[in-house]
């Protein structure tokens, strides 16, 4: 069987007729109430919160919603969160503390909105805020990449117990397009990109920066967002059994050290001369 290339899942990761959030959302929880505001500034609609049950175990759901139709689609700022978004998620996960919740978190945004108005707003600060308040957060965390993880955007909902990533799906610091524009200024080097990024859940799991490969139906999860859902909740109900057996304290530590080693790099001296 002809291996699939890093540039092919990414065009996976992208199809119009993946499954979004809201798929997921409807096939996998009961009675998902969504909560709407930071308190602060304004509602995001690219980012969903909410309690809801999840084969009868109650947890706060948290996802990215890219959005179907064009309208939507603008809507939401094709998934990329404002700040506050992270804000809305931060209130979200606060409550989950207070009452218990495992928290779900659902990734698939191209990255954080770049504008000018989110950064006046403080783009970065709330994305640098959730990934300290989630290393703290007492209640299981598991992490579903669902689609595109990208970078900050992505890591601002994304520090967990234990992170699952579809098949399929793509996670990297930047996309492919951005790369090639950076490294050979054409966006047309992208499947050459792809490759080097190493953005692949094949990759990352060798990494160890996600912990299991969720599969997707043959030819991918467009296939059959019923299929897809009934894969990732049953990788989802056994995150969510073993992270219940660790005390909190555990479950924090092992958190944190996990978060200080998603970036490693070698110190090595300059050649010298013979």
């Amino acid at each position: 069987m002809m291996e699939t290339s890093a540039f092919t899942r990414v065009q996976l990761a992208r199809h119009p007729e993946r499954p979004q959030a809201c798929d997921l959302i409807a096939r996998m929880f009961e009675g998902f109430t969504e909560l709407h505001g930071d308190r602060r500034f304004a509602d995001d609609p690219a980012l969903l919160c909410g309690p809801a049950l999840f084969r009868g175990r109650p947890v706060m759901v948290i996802a990215q919603q890219k959005g179907r139709d064009t309208d939507e689609r603008r809507r939401r700022n094709f998934g990329m969160s404002k700040p506050e978004g992270y804000r809305k998620a931060l209130r979200a996960m606060r409550l989950a503390e207070k009452f218990g919740r495992p928290v779900v978190s659902l990734i698939d945004t191209p990255g954080a909105y770049p504008g000018v108005d989110a950064e006046e707003r403080g783009q970065a600060e709330a994305i640098a805020v959730n990934l300290r308040e989630m290393a703290r957060l007492r209640v299981p965390l598991v992490v579903a990449v669902i689609g595109e993880g990208g970078s900050g955007g992505a890591l601002g909902i994304g520090v967990g117990d234990y992170v699952l990533m579809l098949e399929n799906a793509i996670y990297s610091v930047i996309s492919p397009e951005g790369c090639a524009a950076i490294l050979w200024k054409d966006a047309a080097e992208a499947p050459r990109a792809a490759e080097a990024l190493r953005l692949t859940a094949q990759d990352l799991l060798s990494f160890r920066i996600i912990d299991r490969i969720v599969a997707e139906p043959a030819g991918g999860a467009h296939r059959s967002a019923d299929e897809t859902a009934h894969l990732l909740a049953e990788a989802l109900e056994e995150a969510l059994e073993e992270q219940a057996r660790l005390d909190a304290a555990t479950r924090v530590a092992r958190r944190y050290e996990r978060l200080r080693a998603l970036g490693v790099w070698l110190d090595v001296g300059a050649p010298t001369s013979s």
